[in-house]
C-alpha cells in the first residue's frame, strides 16, 4: 500500500518505533531508522528490515537534543531514500520523581526529547510534504497526552504539549493532502517501561511477570499490554487514504485506560 513512500521514524531501533518500521516497511515504504544502541546490533536490523521486504533502509544515530542534528537527519532522509512522505516522531525517554524531587537535567532532556524533537522534525519535513502535496505526519503521544499519572511531570508535560503541537499543526496543513495525527498508547511492553515494572515488582515482592500484572492492574482495565504490532498497524491505517479526514486527532489505544 505505501509501495514508492518513503518514512523517517525517529526512536525506531527498538521499541515502538522498531514496530512502527516493520510494520511500514512490510507495506513497501523506504525507512529512514534513527536512534541510539549497539552499532553492530543496529546495522543487523537494518540489513534484515531491507532484505525481508525488499525497501531501501537507511539509518542516522541524530541526537534528537540537538536542532543541528535534526535538520541534517531529514536532509540526508531525502538524499538517501529520494523523498520524505512519513514521519513518525517516535523518539522518548522517561524518568519518575515527586514534583519536588525531579531532577532540572531530567526534565530539561524529557522535553527536547519527547516534544521539542518533534517541533524540529516537523518544522524542517513540512516544506518537503507541501512540495508532494501529500504527506503523514503521526506523533507518538502515550494516555499521558490527555490524561495525568503522579512522578511523571515531564513526562506528562511533554505528551500533553506534543497533542496541542498535533492540533496545530493539524490545522495549519488541512485541505494540503497532509494530516497530522496523534497515537495514544496505554501500557506498552517495551524497554521505556520496563524499569517501571521492575519496581513495582520489587516493592509487591513479586516476580517481574506478575509486577507488570499489578501495573496493568491499575490502569489499564483490559489488563492486557498493548502491541507494538497493533501500534504500527494503527501507523499504517493512517497512512492509508481511508485517513484521508483523520487530523488533529489523537488516538487513544490503550485498552480502556482513558475510557475510564
Amino acid at each position: 500500500m505505501l509501495k514508492g513512500k518513503n518514512a523517517l521514524i525517529t526512536g525506531s531501533t527498538s521499541g515502538i518505533g522498531l514496530g512502527m518500521a516493520r510494520a511500514l516497511a512490510t507495506e513497501g515504504c523506504g525507512i529512514m531508522m534513527n536512534g541510539f544502541g549497539d552499532a553492530d546490533a543496529i546495522e543487523g536490523l537494518r540489513s534484515r528490515l531491507a532484505a525481508e521486504h525488499g525497501v531501501k533502509v537507511a539509518y542516522n544515530r541524530a541526537d534528537m537534543t540537538r536542532p543541528a542534528e535534526i535538520t541534517a537527519l531529514v536532509t540526508e532522509t531525502v538524499a538517501r531514500l529520494g523523498s520524505l512522505d512519513i514521519l513518525i516522531n517516535c523518539a522518548g525517554i522517561q524518568h519518575t520523581a515527586p514534583v519536588e524531587a525531579f531532577p532540572a537535567e531530567k526534565w530539561d532532556a524529557i522535553l527536547a526529547i519527547n516534544l521539542s524533537s518533534s517541533f524540529h522534525t516537523i518544522q524542517h519535513a513540512l516544506p518537503h510534504m507541501k512540495g508532494k502535496g501529500w504527506g503523514r505526519i503521526i506523533n507518538i503521544a502515550s494516555v499521558h497526552g490527555l490524561v495525568a499519572s503522579v512522578n511523571k511531570v515531564a513526562y506528562v508535560t511533554a505528551k500533553h504539549g506534543l497533542v496541542g503541537l498535533t492540533k496545530v499543526v493539524a490545522l495549519e496543513t488541512a485541505g494540503l493532502g497532509i494530516t497530522c495525527n496523534a497515537i495514544c498508547p496505554g501500557w506498552t511492553r517495551t524497554e521505556l517501561i520496563e524499569p517501571q515494572i521492575i519496581a513495582r515488582a520489587e516493592a509487591l515482592s513479586v516476580d517481574i511477570e506478575e509486577g507488570g500484572r499489578a501495573l496493568l492492574a491499575e490502569k489499564q482495565p483490559s489488563r492486557q499490554f498493548v502491541s507494538t504490532e497493533q501500534l504500527g498497524q494503527l501507523a499504517v491505517f493512517l497512512c492509508s487514504s481511508a485517513a484521508d479526514q483523520i487530523t488533529g486527532t489523537p488516538i487513544p489505544i490503550d485498552g480502556g485506560w482513558t475510557a475510564q
